[in-house]
């Protein structure tokens, strides 16, 4: 038996809803990150709840891609399949590479399992010598799993739900894997119920000795230690970590947070994760829609604390006028919208970045607010932090867009310590002088207005969505009070430019030959698409834009140094519309609309296309 040491590799965990196929991928997540691989990881969930056991559309996967060098993405194809049944490989067959090894429960391939997942008649992948080009390790695991707890007294139901163990067991002996961690996540996570626990370990341990002693594998995965920046980690996937972000900030700015918001797809996690959190001070609230969601936030820090929320494209729309609510009564307000694809409900499950003109435009009147991007899971800290930092020191609403690819998607991430988070400074009233009247619009020399909370003597002031008189906040239908207080507030929104981190390269320089812009998600793709073309002597240029509203204040400057400029977008090319209006540079737009992230090879290829033309 020998050890093959590559430096990465991509496996996906495939197959029913049902199967555990994501609590699977989890575990071995944790476990190579705790071992110290670098790792990216993609769940993709079917969009049906309850989809029809074995049916094409019913597949759930869990993608990760473990290095020992830097991970950018998930990965582009798969180096193992395990398909827990036929669906699950039909459906990922595909982007497994020639030569790649497929684990398969034989249970999964019956006939009415072949039936379902749409084979001819007669037909199994598993015989038919179709499979030849890949290493095809096929068992019964249903069977084994059966029969490692025999004894144990267990119903059949609750004794096939352990075989997504088997599986994982099998699959940590393959990559040289230790099983302690996740025994100890399952005697934690069934402490009530220790009779599942040790059914669930003995099951795990079945599937590294029957791994370890079947001789089906002439070779295992010995991936090495990422050399990563010393430091503490924990894996972090971009809902989590926003809602980490939204109470550390709220600590930094000595107020409380208040979450209110209602369940979508793919938002509702960043809920479930503030629940936690009451201990700090934290509050969320279920409203009964997104309108309500809202305006719960927005009354929340109309009484002086930070008013959050979240959703998807389909919430984001209806909460529309409501942001331009808080946009007129300039108040701290952070909005979440985790993309999804559209339009309409669309495809709940599937990731999109063709929300971006809905956050730049999606209110009436003009009602300009910031909007940044977090471009990986774990980017998604900061940007949160950074949403909430401008929201309470320019008094302003904060659209943050991230995205199903991000949002659900994990990377071992360095955690500050919260003497490194910058302070947050709220603009609160406090003292005046008796003889002076208080004026709510009265502004700084950054435009911004000061935050007076409510029944407090003296600080009493008209608040709404009417027009405001300039410094009183009074009514007014005034036409030039109107136009000049539109402007004051566009030109508050667009100093968020002044105190920004000034755009840099990601990759390249200005002498590089051509510059790929990105925002959100295609930041893995791009990097490792650049570092990839590196290596053929080729010298390309990156920046990715995190601040989309104002744009950078140094990007025309950036972009005049190039004549071949390319966006790749998961859109129909949002972005290039900002960038040519702005600039009006000749930039090419790369597009992507089906749901599913750029690939290395796509970005790759868009590039080598554009150097080729001229």
């Amino acid at each position: 038996m020998k050890a093959t040491s590559p430096n990465e590799a991509v496996i996906f965990f495939a197959g029913d809803s049902g199967d555990g196929i994501q609590l699977t991928g989890g575990q071995f997540s944790e476990t190579v990150e705790i071992f110290g691989n670098d790792i990216s990881t993609f769940p993709d969930f079917p969009a049906e709840i309850r989809a029809p056991k074995g049916t094409l559309f019913g597949v759930s996967g869990f993608q990760l891609k473990l290095g020992s060098v830097k991970v950018f993405t998930p990965g582009d194809q798969y180096d193992v399949l395990i398909a827990m049944n036929a669906a699950a490989l039909k459906t990922n067959l595909h982007q497994l590479k020639k030569g790649g090894v497929i684990i398969a429960n034989t249970a999964g391939f019956d006939k009415k399992n072949l039936t379902l997942a749409k084979y001819e008649v007669g037909i199994n992948p598993l015989e038919d010598h179709s499979l030849d080009d890949y290493d095809v390790h096929d068992f019964d695991v249903t069977k084994m799993t059966q029969e490692a707890l025999a004894d144990s007294g267990m119903e059949r139901k609750e004794i096939e739900r352990c075989k997504n163990m088997f599986v994982l067991g099998f699959v940590y002996w393959m990559f040289n894997q230790d099983l302690k961690y996740t025994i100890k996540f399952l005697t934690e996570k069934f402490n009530n119920k220790p009779d599942l626990a040790v059914a669930n370990i003995k099951v795990l341990k079945a599937g590294f000795n029957f791994a370890d002693t079947s001789e089906t594998f002439t070779s295992r995965f010995s991936i090495k230690p990422a050399k990563l920046p010393k430091g503490d980690y924990r894996n972090v996937n971009g809902n989590q970590a926003v809602a980490l972000a939204l109470v550390a900030a709220a600590k930094k700015s000595g107020l409380d947070l208040f979450y209110g918001s209602y369940p979508i797809t793919p938002a509702s996690n960043i809920l479930h994760q503030l629940s936690r959190y009451k201990n700090f001070g934290v509050k969320t609230y279920q409203a009964e829609d997104e309108i309500a969601a809202i305006c719960s936030a927005i009354g929340a820090s109309f009484a002086g604390q930070l008013g959050t929320t979240a959703s998807s494209g389909p919430g984001i729309a209806l909460k529309g006028e409501a942001m331009g609510l808080a946009m007129i009564l300039e108040i701290p307000l952070v909005i979440v919208n985790v993309q999804r694809g559209g339009p309409s409900t669309g495809l709940p499950t599937k990731t999109e970045q063709a929300d971006l003109l809905q956050a730049l435009y999606g209110r009436n009147g003009e009602a300009p607010i910031p909007v940044l991007a977090a471009a990986t899971p774990k980017d998604c800290f900061e940007m949160a932090f950074m949403a909430c930092k401008i929201a309470i020191e320019h008094m302003t609403p904060v659209l943050l867009l991230t995205d199903g690819y991000i949002a659900n998607g994990s990377e071992p991430w360095k955690y500050p310590q919260s003497k490194d988070l910058p302070k947050i400074k709220p603009q609160l009233v406090k003292d005046k002088p008796a003889d002076e009247k208080f004026l709510p619009y009265e502004r700084d020399k950054n435009l911004v207005r000061k935050w007076a909370i409510p029944g407090v003597a003296g600080f009493e002031h008209r608040i709404g969505g009417l027009e405001k008189e300039i410094n009183t906040g009074n009514v007014s239908y005034d036409p030039d009070n109107h136009e000049q207080m539109i402007k004051i507030r566009a030109d508050k929104v667009d100093k968020v430019a002044d105190v920004f981190p000034k755009q840099e390269y990601a990759q390249g320089s200005e002498k590089s030959k051509l510059l790929v812009i990105g925002w959100g998600s295609t930041f893995g793709a791009i990097e490792s698409a650049i570092i990839n073309l590196k290596t053929e002597r080729f010298d390309i240029a990156h920046v990715h834009i995190k601040l989309i509203h104002p744009l950078p204040a140094n990007l025309g400057e950036i972009l005049r140094h190039f004549e071949k400029i390319i966006v790749p977008e998961m859109n129909n090319g949002q972005l290039v519309k900002v960038l040519r209006s702005k600039f009006l540079l000749p930039i090419k737009s790369v597009t992507k609309i089906k749901g599913v992230p750029f690939t290395v090879l796509e970005i790759k290829e868009a590039i080598l296309n554009e150097l080729s033309h001229g």
